[in-house]
């Protein structure tokens, strides 16, 4: 990149460098270039997130098996208030979908000096385990998925870095539908509130699978004591208006602590908003509203890992 900025530079003088002022310009420009470089130094600086993977046990009757976790954690000791990210389901074997890696989100809360905990589920990439989906059973799904918030949020106190009283929720996709579930599943008392992103179960090969979305959403509502934010697009490739607008009417008529922001369109396909990095300007005031609503501290601390360019 130097040495491009240089030979633009001295292409632009087309004078002999003998003479003063062009001697000036070229200084002038080395000047450019050298700023610039600083510049691009420092937004890298900024897009490095502190990361590291562990693997959280969960034990099981005579096993016992292990979470592959990432953990974004800010500097110094804490403690931290706890964030737990959950993730979506991709098509084709849970085994073979990547480690879930919510670079951009996760700043966000690094930010705000949150340790972040994105825990793969059991039988999803590295985590041992099988699957269990619970076929067309919706709502029981989701509540096995849920086994493994609960196992992530009760190692994470285990841990001195991790804040054991301010706890927030939030999930993607299959990820939204875990968090909700995990909310009428006894959470931790730390738990302040849940974030759902275009969160649901969309199974196709079962009968009505859309009403039975509905009514498992009410079923959770039933039992969580909580408040939840969800956040849905009008071009969500996955769950249509439709079909999140009648999951939401279900729940909130029986906890109306539920809050619904329908964004309406992002990009080509508005499931992407909650990975993407232009999607924080949609998502993060109204994310910012619901923290401060639920008591959970929003001031930045940690600036330099805002994002960069």
């Amino acid at each position: 990149m130097r040495l491009k900025c240089w030979f633009r530079v001295l292409l632009k003088l087309q004078l002999s460098v003998d003479s003063r002022q062009s001697f000036q310009r070229l200084l002038r420009g080395l000047c450019l270039c050298l700023c610039a470089a600083s510049t691009t130094a420092a937004i890298a600086q900024q897009i490095a997130l502190p990361v590291e993977v562990i693997f959280i046990p969960k034990k099981i009757p005579l096993w016992t098996l292990e979470l592959e976790t990432t953990v974004y954690k800010p500097p110094g000791p804490g403690p931290f208030p706890l964030v737990v990210i959950n993730h979506g389901k991709a098509e084709g074997r849970p085994g073979l979908q990547p480690r879930y890696t919510p670079g951009w989100a996760a700043r966000y809360f690094i930010e705000r000096g949150y340790v972040v905990f994105v825990p793969m589920r059991t039988g999803f990439s590295k985590s041992t385990g099988g699957y269990v989906g619970g076929g067309c059973n919706i709502e029981s799904n989701g509540i096995i998925q849920a086994e493994d918030v609960a196992v992530t949020v009760a190692y994470a106190h285990t841990l001195s870095y991790v804040e054991r009283t301010q706890t927030l929720i939030v999930g993607q996709s299959h990820g939204g539908w875990t968090t909700l579930a995990y909310g009428a599943a006894k959470p931790d008392p730390s738990v302040k509130g849940l974030v759902n992103f275009a969160g649901g179960l969309r199974q196709p090969d079962c009968i009505g699978w859309q009403l039975t979305l509905a009514r498992a959403a009410a079923n959770y509502a039933q039992d969580t004591k909580i408040p939840s934010l969800w956040l849905y697009g009008d071009n969500d490739s996955i769950f249509t208006k439709e079909v999140y607008s009648q999951m939401f009417a279900y729940y909130s008529k029986v906890n109306p602590q539920a809050q619904l922001v329908a964004y309406g369109e992002f990009g080509q396909d508005s499931h992407s908003l909650f990975g993407s990095k232009d999607g924080r300007a949609i998502w993060q005031p109204h994310l910012e509203k619901f923290m401060a609503l639920i008591g959970l501290p929003i001031k930045v601390l940690y600036p330099q890992y805002k994002p960069g360019g």
